[in-house]
């Protein structure tokens, strides 16, 4: 079995799961409107017009989109098929002709070692099968003093008593993959990896922990 034939089995339990909920993910509004436009100000205080942004899990391409008119060009991946169509509806409506849409996973992305400014990953660490991996692969594809952008869901500090719900919901397709990360131990972990956290944000123990975090 080839590299690309491994990388595709990967994918095609969790994009089926996410190209069924694809349409309605796309309807619902923001949990936090409020906490999510502050997420996008940082950002952008961080990007410049000569920057070339990765972003993994881009979902519809909302946030990609929004950022586009600061940088140079971005590149958004999602494993989703149904979440990558609409995004690319949506960057045909705005007329955003510097964002590039592709379908591949995290473990199945390739590029060259030092290719990216920025890397964000919006709500997406905890739905991974190993968040280190994609941690240290983050951190080769960015060039030095590059920037990592991530914003959460922190499960193990706010909702404790899911755990026992969520394997069964997986189980019968109702629920993706979800691991119980904390905040506390997952800005350490990205330290590890050879990052310096620059901002981090988490507005209450129920909401997603926001970082940016510089290559070292």
């Amino acid at each position: 079995m080839t590299m690309t034939q491994q990388a595709e089995m990967a994918m095609r339990q969790p994009s089926k799961f996410w190209d069924r909920h694809a349409k309605g993910y796309a309807k619902r509004p923001v949990s936090d409107q409020a906490g999510y436009e502050r997420k996008l100000k940082v950002t952008q205080q961080y990007l410049s017009p000569e920057m070339n942004v990765l972003e993994f899990g881009c979902g519809t391409g909302t946030t990609a989109l929004i950022h586009a008119p600061f940088v140079n060009h971005i590149h958004a991946t999602d494993l989703s098929e149904g979440m990558l169509a609409i995004a690319r509806e949506k960057a045909v409506k705005g007329s955003i002709d510097n964002v590039t849409f592709e379908r591949a996973s995290v473990e199945g992305f390739s590029a060259d070692d030092a290719s990216f400014d920025v890397v964000m990953t919006h709500s997406l660490l905890h739905l991974l099968e190993d968040k280190d991996a994609a941690v240290a692969k983050t951190h080769r594809l960015l060039k030095p003093g590059g920037l990592f952008v991530s914003s959460t869901v922190c499960i193990g500090d706010a909702m404790p008593w899911l755990r026992p719900v969520l394997p069964i919901g997986r189980f019968l397709g109702l629920l993706p993959l979800v691991r119980f990360l904390r905040a506390e131990p997952l800005a350490r972990d990205i330290e590890a990896a050879g990052f310096r956290i620059e901002h981090e944000w988490q507005p209450g123990s129920r909401k997603a922990l926001f970082l940016v975090a510089r290559k070292i």
